[in-house]
């Protein structure tokens, strides 16, 4: 991204527009759950707790509906925080195409037969806010922006080593030991491809939903099966978890306010016109107050990973950048997540502020080489938006798993039925009960 585009795209050129009045706020797509849930109703396994008026609805697939490599699915409603269920999930089966290149000038997508397929598996959370729109459109979308991504490098992937010119030819003789020499691997050519087809979903998204006059965004975490590598790529709060036997691996990292602080900061240290001088960029331990003028007191800004004080200044009181702790933190005072999908037309109450600038639709990919792991029957990666995660602990979740699937070894449904009935605990336990919050989970063995 270049500084001229982002210039041209989010500073203003002279006096802000004026709100432009709302439009008709038709959904682009039908309100749906997931495909896999149709004709399914609240878990068998939380009869019992439904009756009690704490308890919380889940949703799973049918018994028998088998779901890639085994996968469980469940659900919790929001406990009518909203009028719709703001979570998405989406899995499936990728089917790469091969590009053919010719003596023309023009590209022939041929299809294969089906062995010469390569073939992935892939699993998708959208955790949405601001309505359902965003996290349906991502659900419905962002696979197939992978696939294209894939098979423009399909070729790459399937060599030895990923050729200089996808087209096999050698400008350079050297051109391999360049290759070499800068690290590129195969994995690197799936990762880029994940990169790429989360900001094309991202554009997509922004255009729906302008044309629909919506709001809203998502965050989006992704697990792909392909080549003997799992990848998960995760841009929001949502969390990817690998439960072994004797070991709990996180998979990915969240992103907020509080753990991109920095990046934050920085960009609004280059652009100050983002905040529109409504805001400070630095960082206090509190708001400051009026009395605070002329003190020193901590503060932190872009440059700084500790802390220093400086002689508060009437500027310093403005309403800070990034704000509160933990689960309350927010940016500009208004989102609680500082990477995405969406949120094109989300502004700072009151003002003509955007928070898009601040938002990254790039996510953070981890690779692991399931050859390397040597996988064993009872490892599973668990996949969950942050409502989980607010109340439990990886290892917390972990035992929650590993004891349901001890427990039914005999099952040939296990893991199709683990989160289910972890649910039945889950959404009648103290901790949960007054949560509102949808929470979503996936997990595969």
């Amino acid at each position: 991204m270049s500084a001229d585009w982002f210039r041209r795209r989010f500073l203003p050129r002279g006096p802000l527009p004026a709100q432009r009045p709302p439009r008709p706020r038709a959904s682009p797509v039908p309100y749906r759950r997931p495909r896999f849930l149709r004709g399914s109703g609240s878990s068998s396994g939380t009869a019992d707790a439904s009756r009690r008026p704490d308890a919380r609805p889940v949703r799973s697939p049918v018994r028998g509906r088998s779901l890639p490599w085994n996968a469980g699915y469940a659900e919790i409603i929001n406990a009518e925080k909203s009028e719709f269920n703001e979570d998405q999930a989406a899995c499936g089966k990728l089917c790469i195409r091969r590009c053919e290149f010719g003596v023309e000038e023009d590209q022939e997508w041929l299809t294969l037969c089906s062995e010469e397929f390569l073939t992935g598996h892939y699993w998708a959370l959208f955790d949405g806010h601001g309505g359902p729109a965003a996290a349906i459109l991502a659900a419905n979308t962002l696979h197939s922006c992978l696939r294209r991504q894939l098979e423009a490098v399909v070729e790459g992937m399937v060599a030895t080593q990923p050729p200089m010119h996808l087209s096999g030819r050698c400008v350079c003789p050297s051109d391999p030991q360049f290759v070499e020499e800068k690290g590129i691997r195969t994995e690197d050519l799936v990762i880029g491809a994940l990169e790429s087809a989360f900001q094309e979903c991202d554009e997509v998204i922004g255009r729906e939903l302008e044309a629909s006059g919506q709001v809203g965004g998502c965050t989006a975490l992704v697990a792909v099966s392909l080549k003997g590598k799992l990848y998960v790529a995760n841009a929001g709060d949502s969390r990817a978890i690998l439960v072994r036997r004797d070991e709990v691996r996180p998979l990915s990292s969240e992103f907020t306010p509080e753990t991109e602080r920095q990046r934050i900061q920085q960009l609004a240290f280059i652009y100050p016109e983002l905040l529109a001088g409504e805001f400070t960029r630095l960082e206090f331990p509190r708001r400051l107050k009026g009395d605070d003028l002329g003190q020193k007191v901590l503060f932190r800004d872009h440059h700084m990973s500790g802390w220093s004080y400086k002689c508060v200044e009437k500027s310093d009181l403005k309403y800070p950048l990034i704000h509160g702790q933990g689960r309350q933190a927010r940016l500009l005072g208004t989102l609680a997540v500082s990477r995405g999908l969406g949120d094109h037309q989300l502004r700072v109450l009151d003002t003509n502020i955007q928070l898009k600038p601040f938002l990254l639709s790039v996510p953070q990919v981890t690779v692991l080489d399931m050859d390397q792991l040597e996988p064993q029957e009872e490892d599973v990666v668990v996949m969950a938006t942050d409502g989980l995660w607010d109340v439990l602990s990886n290892e917390q979740v972990a035992r929650l798993v590993q004891s349901f699937l001890l427990g039914n070894r005999e099952d040939p449904h296990r893991y199709c039925s683990c989160w289910g009935s972890a649910w039945t605990w889950v959404s009648t336990s103290s901790n949960i009960k007054k949560y509102r919050e949808d929470i979503t989970a996936e997990e595969s063995g």
